[in-house]
């Protein structure tokens, strides 16, 4: 497993950090991310799940793994890493939704992680925001500390979709001001996407360095 790692080596906060479903772990959105908790002092290591590996070895587009080894993937890497307890673990869309279902599984196991954050969770497929699509099972089982940075348009979860859902307290959630999937607002709202995404920053920088004191 290849890994990219930013931020200080003897942070006391280690954060996994894994990419979604179309982009690699080097994608902009997930450089502005990583380098930015590293400047808060926060350790992010970033890694690519198999399918992406092989997207970049061979050039050719790829669809995700099914989820048992997207889930696996992560079972590796939270072991190569030194262990849940060492680790906050979570991701883009894709990579922060199998980042949950595994802090899901390891808490069954009694071997939680220190944490779970989110950025851009997928809570339904695109254009099917029926119950019957919801993927907020496992979550509404999750005892682990979590938060979900959520643009408030997002095509995947809008504010006002999310807020019915119920969700557990455990769960935190910072919403980024007109903001999509990655977290940009349009132009009419007066902000920029780097202002959201480095304001998400700041609030997963809070959020880790509060949880870790507990």
């Amino acid at each position: 497993m290849d890994y990219l790692y930013s931020g200080p080596e003897n942070s006391d906060i280690t954060f996994v950090y894994a990419h979604g479903a179309g982009a690699h772990m080097d994608s902009k959105f997930m450089e502005r991310v990583a380098e930015g908790l590293g400047e808060h002092g926060i350790r992010v290591v970033r890694f690519e799940f198999p399918y992406m590996q092989k997207r970049r070895e061979t050039g050719k587009k790829r669809p995700p793994d099914r989820t048992p080894k997207l889930l696996n993937a992560w079972r590796d890497v939270i072991a190569d890493l030194g262990g849940p307890d060492k680790l906050f673990i979570g991701g883009k869309s894709l990579g922060g939704r199998m980042a949950t279902m595994v802090a899901q599984e390891l808490e069954v196991e009694e071997t939680p992680v220190r944490g779970v954050l989110v950025t851009g969770y997928p809570f339904h497929p695109l254009g099917k925001s029926e119950k019957e699509y919801l993927r907020t099972e496992h979550l509404m089982e999750l005892k682990t500390p979590t938060l979900i940075c959520q643009g408030a348009r997002d095509s995947f979860g809008w504010w006002d979709e999310v807020v019915t859902y119920g969700l557990p307290d455990i769960i935190d959630f910072h919403w980024a001001d007109d903001g999509d999937h990655d977290l940009k607002p349009r132009v009419l709202s007066g902000r920029t996407m780097k202002e959201n995404q480095l304001e998400a920053v700041d609030a997963m920088a809070n959020w880790l360095k509060e949880k870790a004191a507990t």
